[in-house]
């Protein structure tokens, strides 16, 4: 499989640069920061694509897009339109209708979809959502997922991570993402939303970066119509908290805090016992370098993570 990076804007694309070296065919990459593209190309002895359109015409089977989200819509489009099979870092887009013009893109021309929703994959969540698809928690009425890191108390977040324009805000959009899509795998899509968003970063250097103050430490709280609750923390301001889930239900709970899992349920004697881990699954752009597409990494669940940011930036408080 013959493939494109499109976009050098994301601190994921190195990474996903050497995992696709390691199955397939990488011809070349278009950013549009000319001496980014430049230095990398020249790092990598890679080929460089002059200009978007040079991509769009040459014969990469498939593209990864690591550019700013907020061309995401425009550029995934015209990758469709040419044919192109596409894996995108997530959000797909920051507003609902151009998330909806994309899906059509992709669907009207029947290319392959993958966006990198990655955690879904892990041991540990793996082994939580088969625990709840079980039963063995009854009706699930709370969630909580934690998810931080220390990209501002430490600065090491490049200063393009702080464009309000690019990335249509801060913490929760970036990071905050894998809460989101989380939240809908297992519990589907809220009907309310309340958030709060903070700067709490103390970094000078972090802080003078953040020109647009988009917000570094973030909470969105999601209500559901029967009465569950779904609790979203991220933030780029925290030291050594683990990422972490906890799930409960009527008859129990589930809780993963990224090196193993417990549950305490009726069949457990209400007793928390450590469970014995599911296997990790390839990742989203493994599975989209070797042909496959697993569930759970598509357009709906694209066009349901871009709503929930939506309504998580429309609803702060």
């Amino acid at each position: 499989m013959k493939i494109a990076l499109c976009g050098l804007w994301h601190v994921h694309a190195p990474g996903y640069y050497k995992q696709a070296k390691q199955f397939s065919d990488v011809i070349g990459v278009w950013e549009e920061n000319e001496q980014w593209r430049k230095d990398f190309c020249k790092e990598n002895d890679l080929y460089e694509f002059n200009s978007f359109e040079e991509l769009l015409e040459s014969d990469a089977d498939g593209v990864i897009v690591c550019t700013s989200t907020d061309i995401h819509a425009d550029v995934i489009q015209k990758l469709a339109n040419a044919g192109k099979d596409i894996f995108t870092e997530k959000v797909l887009t920051l507003t609902d209708e151009d998330c909806k013009a994309t899906a059509e893109a992709i669907e009207k021309n029947g290319v392959r979809f993958v966006i990198s929703l990655v955690h879904k994959y892990s041991a540990g969540l793996q082994t939580v959502k088969k625990i709840v698809d079980s039963g063995e928690i009854g009706t699930v009425n709370y969630l909580r997922f934690k998810n931080c890191h220390t990209g501002s108390s430490e600065n090491w977040l490049p200063k393009h991570f702080y464009d309000l324009k690019q990335c249509g805000g801060g913490a929760m959009i970036d990071l905050g993402a894998h809460g989101m899509y989380i939240t809908d795998w297992i519990l589907g899509q809220p009907n309310k939303y309340t958030s709060v968003f903070t700067n709490a970063s103390i970094n000078e250097g972090a802080n003078a970066l953040n020109t647009d103050k988009v917000e570094d430490h973030a909470v969105t709280v999601m209500s559901y119509e029967n009465g569950a609750i779904a609790v979203n923390e991220t933030g780029f301001v925290s030291l050594g908290c683990p990422l972490s889930i906890e799930v409960g239900g009527d008859k129990g709970f589930v809780r993963f805090d990224s090196s193993n899992v417990i549950k305490n349920t009726l069949d457990t004697g209400k007793k928390a016992v450590e469970v014995e881990m599911e296997k990790a699954l390839p990742s989203p752009l493994e599975q989209f370098l070797t042909g496959n597409v697993l569930e759970g990494c598509g357009i709906r669940e694209a066009l349901n993570l871009t709503h929930m940011m939506v309504e998580a930036y429309a609803n702060r408080i």
